[in-house]
């Protein structure tokens, strides 16, 4: 169990930027938890605190009953770290890289080979190509595997799949959910919200604090407002049009359409005239479900 309570940490000379202020959560056994937010919100130096690579201001976090400052040697037996930037060593090989960080925890590739079967096969037909010569996702399932050799308690990712291709995002979710199923615990960051519906529990951070932590339903379910889905053709003007009527709370380009937020009694057929009448012609409004990104987007606005 992760248990993370008030954690403070500033950089720069008298602390004048905040990275983390007063963080508080836990992390039950077993369980998929994820940290999303834009870059610069704090999530690298969470998780860096957590992996015992850098020391809070104040605060603290217990890790299976060892504190992250106190008991460094412990945790870091007990979790696998994957830092958000490419970090094994370029020029060895797949296999070099992966007998270095077994050696490192006094183990073998052959003695854990059953937690790393699943991702190691799919790169072990290029385990002489040197690291540096992989592709994205084949980096990143390298890196998991030097993560997981040595039978880790807690598995901390830092933004895995930023830099991905699709198909390597969805494949490494279910490798993740297939370690979940063995007892892992699992903490993950990623700045693309879409991944959130993949975690049991996530926490939304903003500039250093957590504006709202649930499941991902839990999230969407306690959003409030009025949504609205608005596509036609000159997106950024229609956009700019749209922030400037008195009824629409918000507007935001979401892909191929503006979601809106309006007030209550505001009706479809009114925004649809009102847009005819400053020549927006082949502009379609429907009401929408919000995503968690809304959810995030109605937080922070």
């Amino acid at each position: 169990m992760i248990e993370v309570t008030d954690l403070h940490k500033s950089y720069g000379r008298q602390g004048k930027i905040n990275a983390l202020n007063g963080i508080s959560f836990s992390v039950d056994d077993g369980e998929i938890f994820g940290v999303i937010g834009p870059d610069g919100a704090g999530k690298s130096s969470l998780f860096r605190i957590l992996a015992s690579l850098i020391l809070p201001d104040s605060g603290s976090a217990i890790m299976n009953g060892h504190n992250v400052v106190e008991d460094y040697r412990k945790i870091r037996q007990i979790i696998g770290y994957m830092p958000g930037r490419f970090s094994l060593y370029q020029d060895l090989s797949v296999e070099e890289n992966l007998t270095f960080f077994a050696t490192l925890f006094n183990t073998t590739i052959e003695e854990n080979y059953h937690l790393i079967k699943d991702i190691y096969q799919q790169i072990e037909p290029f385990k002489n190509r040197r690291a540096g010569a992989l592709s994205g996702g084949m980096k990143q399932k390298l890196a998991l595997s030097c993560a997981l050799i040595h039978k880790p308690e807690i598995l901390i990712l830092d933004e895995p799949t930023t830099g991905v291709d699709p198909v390597s995002r969805k494949e490494f979710w279910d490798m993740l959910r297939r370690l979940k199923d063995q007892g892992i615990t699992i903490l993950v960051s990623t700045a693309y919200m879409d991944e959130a519906s993949r975690c049991d529990r996530i926490a939304l951070i903003r500039e250093g604090e957590f504006i709202a932590s649930n499941t991902p339903q839990g999230i969407i379910d306690d959003y409030a407002e009025i949504l609205w889905a608005v596509e036609g053709s000159r997106m950024s003007a229609l956009l700019s049009e749209l922030r400037t009527h008195e009824k629409i709370k918000s507007s935001f380009a979401f892909g191929d359409k503006i979601h809106i937020t309006v007030e209550e009694g505001f009706q479809t057929e009114e925004l649809k005239q009102y847009l005819t009448n400053e020549n927006f012609n082949d502009v379609r409004i429907a009401p929408i479900e919000p995503t968690v990104e809304d959810c995030f987007m109605a937080l922070t606005s």
